[in-house]
């Protein structure tokens, strides 16, 4: 199996990466939405908001949860999700520094 190319970028680079891929579905951006709407944790509410299965949003928030997006935490037998504040400024901050980075050029292509 071949490696892959991860280690030639940068740490920064990589988390980016991986933040951005988590909210590359439109699922994981409506769970995000909910939950930032709550402005607290989510515990299995998301079912009847979204109108996905159990597993589909189960599934989800393993993929935010991964890429450190969000935090959960057990309650009985259920996991209360909320926005893990560390990384959502990261992800703002570094976000913020990319589209800053480009100048407008006018005399481009």
């Amino acid at each position: 199996m071949g490696l892959t190319k991860t280690e030639i970028f940068t740490e920064e680079q990589n988390q980016l990466a991986t933040m951005l891929k988590a909210l590359g579905h439109p699922a994981r951006i409506a769970i995000l939405q909910s939950i930032i709407r709550a402005n607290s944790c989510i515990c299995g509410d998301l079912v009847e908001e979204l109108g996905l299965a159990q597993p589909t949003i189960s599934q989800h928030l393993k993929e935010l949860k991964n890429a450190g997006i969000i935090q959960g935490t057990i309650e009985g037998v259920r996991v209360c999700y909320c926005i893990e504040p560390k990384a959502w400024k990261l992800l703002k901050t570094n976000l913020a520094a990319f589209f800053d980075s480009y100048k407008e050029n006018t005399n481009c292509c």
